[in-house]
Order: C-alpha cells, then structure tokens, then sequence
C-alpha cells in the first residue's frame, strides 16, 4: 500500500519500479516481401515464381526480411507450402526472378571472386512435415545499390529429378 507524505502526496515504494534497463523492442525490418510463388510465365509478372513446381508448388507462400544496421545486413526467408522434409541452400543472386531460371543471374558477392564465408549471402532453409521453414544470415556489409534482386531457393540434396545447384524457385527483392 503506498504511504502518503505530509502535502498527501503518493510515494511508491522502491520495490515496484522496474529494475534494469527498459526493454528494447525489436528493430523494424527495412523490407519485407511477402509474395505466393506462381509460374514464370504467367500473364500478371509474379514477384516469387517456381521452377520447380514439386518442390515448391503454385500457391507456396515466401516472406523475405531484410534489416540494415551498423553497416551489417540480416536477410531472413520463411517459407510455407513448400516439399516436406527438404533442404533448400538459398542465395542472393544478381538478376530479377524470370521464365528462364538462369535470369536470376550468379550469386551476389561483396567483393567478386572472394571465396571468403560472408562474402555471400548463405542460407539453408529446411522445411518441416508440413513443408515450413525459416533461414536466416547476417554478413557484415550492406548491398550496394542495385546490384542485388532477388533471393533464389536451389533444388538441394534428395531433388529427385532435379540436380542439387538446380533453381527451384525465385523471390524479386531490391535489396
């Protein structure tokens, strides 16, 4: 019960403010796609499309975030509706997503030809049961402007009729 002073005043006991630093909410993304995979060569352009329409069918859902800061860059991909139980190494890579899976361009590299780890945007997003999953990765630059489009999905090991390094699906993002 707080006790009163001698102006009637309410004084709180020291034992109800907090103690330690006030919690700090998460930072914003600074972008967030959110896009179905579709087929390359649909009518209406696709922001995510298949190539590989068994692995990660029409109608997947793909959420790409991306966060700057302090000159370092986290790109985290979630995916839903996708094959069961797979394994999908995924990249940033040059070009936009297109009908030919070759459109996506190589890899995006911070200084080209390096073979150092974070010189590549790396990930390997594995799915659950249900064919869920997440993967994210950090490096320690940001993209240089307009050089980077997109975050492509590779077949991965166990593809069946696909070979691993194959292109499986493609999401445009302007990083």
């Amino acid at each position: 019960m707080p006790l009163s002073s001698a102006t009637g005043a309410l004084l709180v006991p020291l034992a109800l403010l907090p103690i330690g630093p006030p919690e700090i909410p998460a930072a914003a993304p600074d972008q967030v796609v959110d896009a179905p995979f579709d087929r390359a060569d649909g009518i209406v352009p696709a922001r995510a499309v298949t190539h590989a329409p068994d692995l990660v069918p029409y109608g997947a859902q793909a959420r790409v975030t991306v966060h700057r800061a302090g000159g370092r860059t986290t790109v985290s991909v979630e995916l839903t509706g996708a094959a069961a139980s797979h394994e999908f190494p995924a990249h940033v890579h040059t070009g936009y997503c297109g009908t030919d899976p070759a459109a996506s361009g190589p890899h995006y590299q911070q200084v080209a030809g390096s073979d150092a780890a974070d010189n590549e945007v790396r990930m390997t997003l594995r799915t659950d049961p249900d064919g869920a999953g997440r993967a994210s990765a950090t490096v320690p630059w940001e993209f240089r402007a307009d050089e980077a489009h997109s975050v492509v999905l590779h077949a991965g090991p166990g593809a069946g009729a696909h070979a691993a390094a194959d292109r499986a699906a493609c999401v445009d993002v302007d990083f």
